[in-house]
């Protein structure tokens, strides 16, 4: 059996439940179409992989979806708390959210390499927060203790929760929270 896992966390694809803050922008329909677009991408280029186990944490947590992946609720509690309980059930996991458009497989594979080394790695998102946090078996007591989430603030917050581990980073990406997160990764880069 496969020791590493790979955890995506979704919230059911429905109308006015997800991407609230990109919804306040593009509308809650823009919204949902994104969401359920981006989740079957990353379902598709992700979910599937051999190289490690892929469940999915659902909220609400008695939600069934015909994924054909494991499932697991989500439970109680803030971000961290649910992130925090979703990780501890793996020896070896990493944990990703479904608005990372530029997320690839390849990503998964370099946390995964970088847990051989360290006990934490992270995915930086353009906006201060994390598109991918990772623990191996050594990992910090209380990562996610007085993170101000949502904010530009809250990678900087979970790293000094993991000062005294060994923390890997991976590429900075852009998650999406916004419609300005939204135009600026449409934007075509400049090179």
């Amino acid at each position: 059996m496969r020791s590493d896992t790979l955890i995506i966390f979704a919230r059911a694809p429905r109308l006015g439940t997800v991407k609230r803050r990109l919804a306040q922008g593009v509308g809650q329909l823009a919204a949902l179409r994104f969401y359920r677009a981006q989740l079957r991408r990353l379902l598709r280029e992700v979910g599937r992989d051999r190289r490690w186990r892929t469940v999915l944490a659902t909220t609400p947590d008695h939600l069934r979806w015909p994924t054909g992946l494991p499932m697991r609720p989500q439970g109680r509690g803030d971000l961290g708390q649910r992130m925090g309980r979703a990780l501890a059930r793996h020896r070896r996991a990493v944990l990703v959210g479904c608005d990372i458009p530029e997320l690839r497989r390849a990503d998964i594979a370099a946390a995964f390499r970088a847990l051989g080394r360290a006990q934490a790695v992270f995915g930086p998102a353009e906006d201060g927060g994390y598109w991918l946090v990772g623990f191996g078996p050594r990992r910090p007591p209380d990562p996610f203790a007085r993170v101000r989430w949502s904010t530009g603030e809250a990678l900087a917050d979970t790293l000094a929760n993991c000062r005294r581990h060994r923390v890997a980073l991976l590429r900075r990406l852009r998650d999406v929270d916004t419609a300005a997160d939204l135009a600026a990764l449409r934007r075509p880069a400049r090179g």
